[in-house]
Parts: C-alpha cells; structure tokens; sequence
C-alpha cells in the first residue's frame, strides 16, 4: 500500500466512525478511539486507519511519505461547521449595548437593526469588499480546525445582491482551502422596501429568485477538465413568529424542493410555530436553533432523517439561558449536530472548540458525543457523511492534531486554540 501522509503515535485517534449513516443514541457516545493510533493518506484521500505498528506493516515504503509524529497528541477529523451566515460586510457591535440595556432580538429587528442592518452593509459592499472582509473569519475557522462549513446567503435580500454573495461563496471556495457549501437563504428577513407586504416578498422569492438561483451554474476547471456546479446545494428559510410563518416557509420549501434544491430551516429559535415537524415532513437535510421545539414535534423530528442541528452560540450571545433540549433529542434517538451559527448579530465566534465546549455545559453533551456531533453527524447535516466528518478508507484526508493529551480537553478547555496543525485533503495547510 502506498502513501504520502502519516501521522503516527498518537496517544488517541478518533475516528467517529459510522459507516451506517449518523450517529444516533448510545452511539453519539462513541468517538471510535484509538490508541497509539496512526492514519495513511493518498492522493488527499484516507487509505488505512489503525495502531501505528500495524498500518506501518501495511505500507510498502514508509519513508516516501511526509510523516507527522503525533506522540502524546490526540487526533481527530476537521470540525464541519453545517451552519454560518459567515458571509457579511460591516458589523453590529452597538446592538450588544442594546442588549445589555434590554432590547431584545425581535425588538431591534423590528425597529430596523439586526438582520437589515447587515443588509443595508452588504447590498452596499462590492463582491471584493466582500471577500476581503471574509477571507479572516475564514482563517480563523480553519486554524480553530474547521475543514467544511456551509455559507448562507441572506444579506442581500434582493437578486442581484444574493448572487452577489454566491458569486463571493464561489469564489472564496475556489480561493480558500477550506471547502464551502452555499446556502440560498433570500427568506432570512422581510426586506425594509416590502415592509407589511410579507406574502408579497414571498412571491418574488417563489416565483424570480429562486427560478434564477436553481439555474444559475458555475463553470469549475479541473486538469481532467471542465464540469458545472449548481451556485447554491440548499435552500433555507427563517421560520419564525414576525418572520416567516409556517405556510410562506412550506411553500418556499416546496418550490426550492421542484427546483431540485437540498432544503434546511431555522426552526423554534423563539416561538414554536411548527418547523421543526414542517422540516420532517419535508425531509430536509437539517432543522436549526430548536430552542423552543416541543416533545412532540422533538419526536416528528427524531423519527425522521432530518438531522437536529443545535447552535449553542446563539442563546449564549444573546444572554438567554435557554437551549435546545439535546438529551431528550437523543432519549428520542434522533441525530445531533453542532454548529457555529456565526453571524455578525448574535454569534461572532469562529471556534468550533469553543460550540463544544458550549454543548458540553448548556447542552449536557459529554466531550465524546460533542465531537461526534462537530464532524460526523455534522456532514450528515450537510449531506456530506459519505465524504466527510469522520476518519475512514475512502475519506477525504481532513485531519486535526491537538496539542492535548487526552480528548476530553476537547470541551474541558475554552478560550484558547487546542489545534496544533490543520490537514485539508492530506496537505498541512
């Protein structure tokens, strides 16, 4: 067998194996560790997985590959990241104050801040602005040991303004290491110019942007060629009282789902109004926030294959002591994910590590099933479980070395950056 990475020595591997689909129950516990644990790639692809003396009898000449000694380091997949609004221009510092004074999410919303405010910023940003102000966040994920995050769109609000934030993810994926997955979210707000008028900004949403965003197609060279990719993998809508009810949400959805368009929802951040059961329902690869989701609709949602995506960012940026309700999504055995929610209103934070730790207080999740929930349920959220999130023959070589002795200080420790190298489809990046 051959290779050109090693990484040897470890004094724990995780793999998060799960060849069957996510991690559910008792198996969210199972990080798939190793010890003295050691991994080949080849070509940006997992060849072998194993305890060091036994991969090294497997390769046919060692020496030929770039080896990275793990001794006394834990190694574990890249972080996916399956929920970020990481694209935006300008910032909304000043609303933390208003915050601290009272105001709450919806009131500055609807006195013309948060999300519009971020709005007003990015329609008025050039596509190099754009990406001149992503391109640190995205450093700064990756180096925290995000290896795949998707990207909203949702800051524009308008087509020629939501392209322009696909044609920023497009080329940042092109620019950036990391690998991007593009989000269609024109249903994050009602924009200001169709105030009152929500059925009417549906309309537009339903019948022009979403015909126009399905077709859109972007030309990507490789050396075996040319091949088209569509300009957004998933459609997304802001479920919520004062927002989007359930009726605009199910009929976005189901337009994006004729459109061929992969669905996910932000459901029961605030009020429960039902998307959760919609996102069963619907089969959409994700339901998001679920802070305030009932035991029923908890249920629709573990019985189905949707994945459970939880954003603990997002109620601890906001001051609220509520969270999704985890261990009973789990009791229920539906599948777990974590993600950053990064945004410029209520989560600026780019640290995976930082989501876990996070999990592991507010949402009673141990180290184990906190990182199983970061990486391979994760891709699963994403549609990517077969690719990503997890450490196996066939994989892509997206790997971590943590300079920690045991994973547990995954989640133990916050504040500070644990990863010690970062491996983007087998190459140190």
């Amino acid at each position: 067998m051959d290779a050109d990475l090693l990484i040897i020595n470890a004094a724990q591997m995780l793999t998060c194996a799960s060849p069957d689909g996510p991690k559910r129950g008792a198996a969210l516990a199972d990080p798939g560790l190793i010890e003295d644990g050691a991994l080949a790639s080849l070509e940006g692809q997992i060849v072998a997985v194993g305890r060091t003396a036994e991969l090294l009898a497997l390769l046919d000449d060692p020496a030929a590959a770039h080896v990275i000694d793990a001794t006394g380091k834990v190694v574990l997949p890249g972080f996916v990241d399956p929920h970020t609004h990481l694209l935006w221009a300008g910032d909304r510092a000043g609303e933390l104050e208003q915050r601290i004074a009272g105001a709450t999410y919806m009131q500055i919303m609807q006195a013309g801040g948060g999300i519009m405010s971020t709005v007003r910023a990015t329609r008025a940003a050039s596509l190099d602005e754009l990406i001149a102000q992503t391109l640190p966040r995205l450093d700064t994920m990756m180096a925290h040991g995000t290896t795949t995050a998707e990207v909203k769109t949702g800051y524009g609000l308008d087509l020629d303004s939501e392209i322009k934030m696909l044609d920023a993810i497009r080329l940042l994926d092109e620019e950036h290491p990391m690998d991007l997955v593009p989000t269609f979210m024109a249903a994050h707000a009602v924009p200001a110019e169709y105030a009152g008028r929500t059925d009417a900004y549906v309309d537009l949403v339903v019948e022009e942007m979403l015909p126009a965003v399905a077709d859109l197609r972007y030309t990507v060279e490789t050396v075996e060629g040319e091949y088209y990719v569509r300009a957004a993998d998933f459609c997304d809508v802001f479920c919520e009282a004062g927002v989007f009810d359930l009726a605009q949400t199910r009929r976005i959805l189901e337009a994006a789902a004729e459109l061929g368009m992969g669905l996910k929802l932000h459901a029961d951040e605030f009020e429960p109004i039902g998307g959760a059961a919609l996102a069963a329902e619907l089969g959409a690869a994700s339901a998001d926030h679920l802070v305030r989701t009932t035991d029923e609709q908890l249920a629709s949602l573990a019985a189905s294959d949707t994945i459970a995506v939880s954003l603990p960012g997002t109620p601890f940026g906001l001051g609220h002591h509520d969270f999704t309700r985890a261990r009973r999504l789990i009791e229920l055995g539906g599948a777990l994910a974590l993600a950053s929610d990064l945004n410029p209103g209520t989560c600026w934070c780019e640290s995976m590590q930082f989501i876990v730790a996070l999990a592991c207080r507010y949402l009673k999740l141990t180290p184990a099933e906190a990182i199983n929930a970061a990486t391979i349920n994760a891709a699963h959220a994403l549609n990517l479980g077969r690719y990503v999130g997890s450490l196996e023959a066939g994989k892509q070589a997206d790997v971590l070395v943590l300079d920690i002795p045991d994973y547990r200080h995954v989640g133990y420790r916050f504040g500070t950056n644990l990863v010690e190298t970062v491996i983007k489809r087998g190459a140190v990046v």
